[in-house]
């Protein structure tokens, strides 16, 4: 065997089947697809779920929960993790979580929560925050600062009441 040999015969792509091109072909007369029944007519298809025609496993399984496709993805990062990343005094931010791995993949949301003890003198940037984690913030004589983000729905139903209040007017009494 030579080195020039081992690919020889062996084309990049494998030929088209040509089905229904007549006995000769080896796909002639019904072109691999039996005789009769459902799949051997033209335009069938089946759902990727079809176990045969019994209940698929996936409407066997009961649904539980909610899951908004549209709500904003938050990542948590913990002061345990802040407190192992950087040093006394730094300016986090989450560009700067991103560059230190902290915070991975798409977010709309950046949260810090409590878990951990934290010893060092922070300025953490997030768009929220746990009750416990700005405490322990706090503690250390550190200081948090909120970004602004995707307002609540609440808040947006608030905010909507009100505009409507106020391009009513003032209400005129009558004499």
């Amino acid at each position: 065997m030579k080195l020039d040999d081992i690919n020889r015969g062996i084309s990049k792509y494998r030929k088209r089947s040509r089905v229904g091109r007549g006995p000769g072909s080896g796909h002639g007369k019904t072109s691999g697809r039996g005789h009769k029944g459902q799949k051997s007519r033209a335009g069938w298809s089946r759902l990727s779920i079809f176990q045969g025609g019994m209940m698929p496993l996936v409407r066997m399984i009961p649904k539980r929960g909610f899951h908004n496709a549209f709500g904003p993805l938050i990542f948590a990062v913990n002061v345990a993790d802040l407190e192992r990343a950087f040093e006394a005094g730094a300016d986090i931010t989450p560009e700067l979580l991103r560059e230190k791995k902290l915070a991975r993949g798409r977010f709309d949301l950046l949260k810090v929560l409590g878990d951990g003890e934290l010893h060092k003198k922070f300025r953490v940037s997030a768009h929220r925050f746990s009750k416990s984690a700005v405490a322990k913030i706090e503690a250390a004589g550190g200081s948090v600062v909120l970004i602004p983000g995707p307002t609540p729905v609440e808040d947006k139903k608030n905010a909507a009441a009100a505009d409507k209040k106020k391009a009513a007017g003032p209400r005129q009494k009558k004499k």
